[in-house]
C-alpha cells in the first residue's frame, strides 16, 4: 500500500480530536500532512545592522547596559524601554504591554530580540524576545533561524503543525516518492523530492529553503502542463477537422488591397491561423489583442482563407447588435469578392430566416454572422470548415459536440479582448494554441487619461459639453443601478437625471442598464451608434458593445469601484476613431490598492501592461474570478512570481511528449499512470 495515503492517525502524537481538526484544514492523510506547505518564513538569522533596510524584520542579539525603564498607560498598557549594546552599537529595544520580562532581564545578560527596524532611531519594536542564548557551539548548530509559518486554527496552532510535520518525515520519509523523470531532474539540478519536502518544512538556510520551493513549485507546474498538453495532442489526433488546401495567392492579394498595411503582429498571427487551417487536426487556438489590436481585421482575412478553400465560415458574437456591427464590416470588405455574407439573429422573421437557413444548408452563403442562435438544431452548413468567436464565447466540448453530431468537424479561433499575461495565458488555456496581437495599428492616437475628485464633476460636463458642441459623443459610466444603505455609490438613474438637466434640450442624454431588456437596450445603443443620443449614462453593460468611432470622451463615475480589467475595457470603447479620445475617471480611493489602480490607469494605455500589474497586484486567482473555469489551482506554484519556472515546465513537457518512447518507456511509467489517472492515457490509445 502506499503509505503516503495512510489516514494522518498513523502519524504519531496525532489522535481522532486532533484528525478531526486536521481535517478541518484539508489534512486527512500523510501525503495532505507533508504538502501542506508554509504561508511564509520568518528569518531568525542574525545580520549586521548596516544590512537591515529601515522597515524591515530584525533579529539582533545584544547586552543589556541599563536596567529596563517601564512607563504604565491607563490599567494595562504599559512601554518597557531596555538599552542594548549590540555590534559596539547602542540599539534601543522596546516592548508593549510586556512589562513582566522586566524581572527576567539583567545588566550584563545577553538577550535576543526580533521585531520591526527603526533604522533613523536605531530602535527595534520587540514582536519576540529570547532570555536563553545557546552557548555551545551544538546547541548555536540546532537553534532554528528559518521559521516556517502554516495556517493554522483555533484547534491547531503553528507549533502544533511543526511537530506533527517532524514526526511525519521521521516515519515517511523514506516513503516519498521521486516522480521527476531522471533526465530533468539532471537538466534542472533539481534536489530530490524527499530533501525538497524536508527542506521547505525545515530550512538549514535561506538558500536551501528557496531551493526545495523552487522544485516543488516545478513540479505542480510541469504535471499540470504535461496533463494539458497532453489533452491538446490527443484533441488534435481525435479532431482531424476539416484540412483546407488553401489557394496563398488570393489571400495576400485579399490582405494587399486592405486599406492599411496590416502590423507585424497581425501578421504572425494569421501565419499560425493559416498553417492550422492546412493542417491534419482541427484549429483550436486563441487570438487575444488589446483594444483596437485589429482581431476583426486577422478573422476576416482568415474567414476569406476558408472560403478560397471551398469552405463556409461562421462568427458568433455575444450579442445581436455587435453581430450585426461584424456581419457589416465583413460585407463591405468581402462582398466585393462575390462573397455572400449572411445575418442570423433572434429578431428575424420567420421566412427571412427560413430562406438564411436553406442559404447556408445549399452552401450559397460563405459566412454567417450571429449570436449563440448559430449552432441551434435547425442550423445546417454545406461545409463548415471554420468556426470564430468573439469575446467572452469560449467554444467549448458542448458547441463541438453539437456539431459533431451534425457530421462537422470545423476548425475553431477564439477572440478575446481581455488582454492576459503570456504567462497566465499558457496555464489557463494550456489546451489551446495562443496568438497575440501586442501592437497596435499605425496611426492610433493613445487615449488621454486623468484622475479627477468628484468636486471637478462640474468641470468634467463642461468638457464634454465641449466635445459634443464639436460633433462628438460621450460615455458616463456608473457601477450601480440602484441606492444602497452600504455603500455609497452614485448610481445610473441619478446621474442621468443630474445630465438631463445640464444639456436641457441642447443634446439628447440616454440611459442604459441591466434592468433594461435586451431590446431595450439595444434600441439604445442603436440610437446612440447613429448619433441621435449625444450622452450615453450607462452601468457596465456597455463594456463589450458595438463600436461608435464618433464617441470620443469616457467617464468613469465611481472609478474604484471597478477592477482594473473592466477600467481598461472601458476605456478601449473610445480612441476608435481619429479624433483625441479622453477617459476620465472620476475616483477617491480610499485603500493604497485603489490609489494605484488610478496610477496604473494613468500610466499606461497598454493592455498587457495594464493586466502584468493587475496579475501582480490581485494574483491569478482574483484576477479570473473565482468562477473561472480552468484557472488551475496550486498548492504552492504562484503565477505571479513563478514565470521562470512555468516556461520551464511547459517547454520540458513538450519536449517529454514528443519524445518516440514515452508512450512504451519505462522511465516515464509514472508519468503515464498519471495520465491513465487523468483520462488521457486512454483516449490516446483508443485513437
Amino acid at each position: 500500500m502506499n503509505q503516503m495515503l495512510l489516514p494522518v492517525t498513523t502519524v504519531t502524537g496525532i489522535g481522532e480530536v486532533k484528525a478531526q481538526a486536521l481535517a478541518e484544514l484539508g489534512i486527512e492523510t500523510v501525503h495532505d500532512l507533508l504538502f501542506y506547505f508554509p504561508s511564509r518564513y520568518e528569518d531568525y538569522s542574525i545580520r549586521e545592522l548596516s544590512e537591515v533596510a529601515n522597515g524591515e524584520r530584525i533579529t539582533i542579539r545584544g547586552e543589556v547596559y541599563a536596567e529596563p525603564a517601564v512607563r504604565f498607560f491607563g490599567k494595562r498598557r504599559s512601554r518597557m524601554m531596555v538599552r542594548l549594546v549590540v555590534d559596539r552599537a547602542v540599539v534601543t529595544a522596546i516592548w508593549f504591554n510586556q512589562h513582566y520580562l522586566k524581572n527576567r532581564i539583567k545588566i550584563g545578560q545577553e538577550i535576543q530580540v526580533s521585531g520591526k527596524w527603526e533604522k533613523n532611531r536605531m530602535q527595534v519594536t520587540v514582536s519576540e524576545t529570547k532570555t536563553t542564548i545557546p552557548k555551545t557551539t551544538q546547541q548555536q548548530s540546532e537553534e532554528v533561524k528559518i521559521k516556517p509559518i502554516y495556517p493554522a486554527s483555533a484547534a491547531v496552532t503553528v507549533k502544533q503543525i511543526q511537530r506533527y510535520l517532524q514526526q511525519a518525515l521521521q516515519q515517511y520519509a523514506s516513503d516519498i516518492e521521486e516522480i521527476l523523470p531522471a533526465e530533468i531532474r539532471e537538466r534542472r539540478l533539481f534536489i530530490s523530492r524527499r530533501e525538497a519536502i524536508t527542506a521547505i518544512h525545515f530550512p538549514t538556510s535561506t538558500a536551501l529553503g528557496i531551493e526545495a520551493r523552487k522544485r516543488l513549485a516545478y513540479e505542480e507546474l510541469f504535471f499540470y502542463q504535461l496533463k494539458m498538453q497532453a489533452l491538446q495532442l490527443v484533441q488534435k489526433r481525435n479532431n482531424q477537422g476539416l484540412a483546407m488546401p488553401i489557394p496563398l495567392e488570393p489571400v495576400r492579394a485579399f490582405v494587399r488591397a486592405l486599406p492599411f498595411r496590416l502590423t507585424n503582429a497581425q501578421k504572425r498571427a494569421l501565419k499560425e491561423i493559416l498553417d492550422d487551417l492546412q493542417a491534419d487536426f482541427g484549429m483550436n487556438r486563441l487570438l487575444q489583442g488589446d483594444v483596437g489590436s485589429g482581431k476583426t481585421i486577422v478573422a476576416a482575412v482568415a474567414l476569406y482563407a476558408a472560403t478560397q478553400a471551398g469552405c463556409q465560415g461562421a462568427l458568433m458574437a455575444p450579442t445581436e447588435i455587435l453581430a450585426e456591427q461584424h456581419a457589416a464590416t465583413l460585407t463591405k470588405l468581402l462582398a466585393p469578392y462575390g462573397l455572400q455574407v449572411g445575418l442570423l439573429t433572434g429578431g428575424m422573421s420567420a421566412p427571412i430566416r427560413r430562406e438564411l437557413l436553406g442559404g447556408l444548408q445549399m452552401g450559397l452563403i460563405d459566412i454567417v454572422v450571429g449570436t449563440h442562435a448559430l449552432i441551434q438544431d435547425d442550423v445546417h452548413f454545406s461545409k463548415l470548415g471554420l468556426v470564430i468567436t468573439d469575446e467572452q464565447h469560449r467554444f467549448g466540448v458542448e458547441q463541438r459536440r453539437v456539431l459533431r453530431e451534425k457530421g462537422l468537424q470545423p476548425n475553431v479561433l477564439c477572440m478575446t479582448a481581455t488582454p492576459i499575461p503570456r504567462t497566465l495565458a499558457i496555464s489557463v488555456f494550456a489546451d489551446m494554441d495562443v496568438s497575440t496581437l501586442d501592437e497596435l495599428p499605425a496611426g492610433r492616437k493613445p487615449i488621454e487619461t486623468y484622475w479627477v475628485k468628484e468636486n471637478m464633476f462640474e468641470r468634467v460636463l463642461a468638457f464634454i459639453a465641449k466635445e459634443v458642441n464639436n460633433g462628438r459623443q460621450a460615455y458616463v459610466i456608473c457601477p450601480l443601478i440602484e441606492e444602497s444603505e452600504k455603500i455609497d455609490v452614485q448610481n445610473a438613474l441619478d446621474v442621468h437625471a443630474q445630465l438631463v438637466h445640464y444639456f436641457g434640450e441642447q443634446s439628447q442624454v440616454g440611459l442604459l442598464h441591466g434592468r433594461m431588456t435586451s431590446k431595450e437596450k439595444e434600441q439604445v445603443m442603436r440610437e446612440f451608434s447613429a448619433n441621435q443620443i449625444q450622452v450615453l449614462v450607462s452601468t457596465t453593460v456597455i463594456e463589450v458593445g458595438v463600436d461608435v468611432p464618433n464617441a470620443t470622451v469616457m467617464v468613469v463615475y465611481d472609478a474604484e469601484r471597478f477592477g482594473l480589467a473592466q477600467l481598461h475595457q472601458l476605456r478601449g470603447r473610445v480612441g476608435r476613431g481619429s479624433e483625441q479620445s479622453t477617459c476620465i475617471l472620476i475616483a477617491d480611493p480610499k485603500t493604497e490598492v485603489g490609489r494605484e489602480r488610478m496610477r496604473i490607469m494613468k500610466e499606461t494605455c497598454d493592455g498587457f501592461e495594464v493586466a502584468r500589474r493587475d496579475l501582480a497586484l490581485r494574483g491569478p486567482g482574483d484576477f479570473f474570478g473565482t468562477k473561472q473555469s480552468g484557472l488551475p489551482e496550486f498548492r504552492l506554484a504562484d503565477l505571479t512570481q513563478d514565470f521562470e519556472q512555468l516556461e520551464l515546465a511547459r517547454a520540458d513537457a513538450a519536449a517529454i511528449l514528443r519524445t518516440e518512447d514515452f508512450w512504451t518507456d519505462d522511465n516515464y511509467a509514472f508519468l503515464r499512470a498519471y495520465l491513465e489517472q487523468q483520462g488521457i492515457l486512454e483516449q490516446y490509445m483508443l485513437d
